[in-house]
């Protein structure tokens, strides 16, 4: 008994050594502590959303050169492809993406909803809206389109406002008010079956629609929207990201922006290369590509650009407001750009920063 007494304190003995001299490596161990850049880098892919429009021309292009591919090889782009922008805004709002490529009033209206869960940081086209008529009804001036049927592409989007102030502002009132001059609100393939049909007589439509009418359905340009823009320049495709996705993850933002600028600089040296991916990832996207003659002549009226125009994007939010889609109390939108990353990219590549 005595025997078997010793060895049990020799064993409890032994054990509180093993666990002293553990405990001793353990401290002695060096201890990793991440700052807050290093924790904002540990996400495992980007999700970005953006359209088969040739005005999405830099996140087409980028993905199908792998340009952003490169710049993140520690973390996996994922891409989402939309043909709506409200369905964008309800992604990101969900947190399905952190980036998107969006037309400016559905990022305006989801601003103005989710009070501020969004922010745009760069612009990513301007110009690439026409209105189109009929060659064969009688319309040749503003003086023409008493009893008149016009379309765009969906109630209260970038188009319609545009459209529906021009009316407006040329002394007509819509017929629902009691005018004569009837707008309806309809997808752009069926606006163009509409016109073959000769069911309405013209629509203010973004490009390629407005080449498709022209070179495939009897249409003239009545008004390239250029013209109605100082400089001929206004937003048609901007950058947003969530809030939140942009406080956390800075340096990742800065690192898209910077293969973003990059890009709408390769565009502008190698516009015959840039056309021809474009397209073929249009019909690779989609499956069907633009004619040449459709491509030309919308890529025109497009300028492919990293500025977002912001006073442009002021005004198509009061005329949005003053037709009533966006509510009673006029919207502030101070905030709904970040554009402080995008300068300072701009400034290390030794370009002109966006001032305002």
């Amino acid at each position: 008994m005595l025997i078997l007494r010793s060895s049990v304190k020799i064993l409890i003995s032994s054990i509180i050594v093993v666990a002293v001299l553990a405990d001793a490596l353990l401290l002695a161990q060096p201890v990793q502590v991440l700052d807050k850049a290093e924790i904002a880098n540990k996400v495992g892919s980007i999700r970005v959303g953006y359209f088969p429009n040739i005005n999405h021309a830099i996140p087409i292009m980028g993905i199908a050169r792998n340009s952003f591919k490169d710049a993140f090889s520690d973390i996996e782009i994922k891409v989402v492809i939309f043909n709506a922008g409200p369905s964008a805004i309800e992604a990101l709002f969900a947190d399905q993406i952190d980036l998107a490529y969006i037309g400016p009033n559905p990022a305006i209206n989801g601003y103005i909803k989710s009070n501020g869960a969004l922010r745009i940081v760069a612009g990513a086209a301007s110009g690439g809206a026409v209105f189109v008529v009929r060659n064969d009804t009688d319309i040749y001036g503003e003086a023409d389109f008493a009893g008149m049927k016009f379309a765009s592409p969906q109630l209260g989007n970038t188009q319609d406002v545009a459209l529906r102030t021009f009316i407006l502002n040329n002394g007509y009132r819509f017929a629902e008010q009691g005018g004569n001059v009837r707008i309806i609100p309809v997808q752009n393939p069926d606006i163009f079956a509409l016109f073959l049909k000769k069911e309405i007589d013209g629509a203010w439509v973004p490009e390629p629609w407005g080449a498709r009418l022209v070179r495939e359905a009897n249409g003239r340009a009545f008004l390239d929207e250029r013209q109605l823009w100082p400089e001929g320049k206004f937003v048609s495709a901007h950058l947003i990201v969530r809030t939140k996705f942009l406080e956390e993850h800075p340096d990742l933002v800065e690192r898209w922006l910077k293969v973003h600028v990059e890009i709408v600089q390769w565009i502008d040296d190698n516009k015959a290369e840039a056309s021809r991916t474009l397209n073929g990832e249009i019909k690779r996207i989609t499956g069907q590509a633009l004619s040449e003659n459709v491509l030309v002549d919308a890529l025109s009226r497009i300028e492919i650009t990293y500025d977002p125009i912001r006073q442009s994007l002021f005004k198509s939010a009061d005329d949005a407001y003053k037709l009533g889609y966006l509510g009673e109390k006029r919207p502030d939108l101070s905030n709904i750009y970040d554009l402080r990353i995008l300068n300072k990219v701009l400034s290390e590549k030794k370009l002109q920063q966006i001032q305002g």
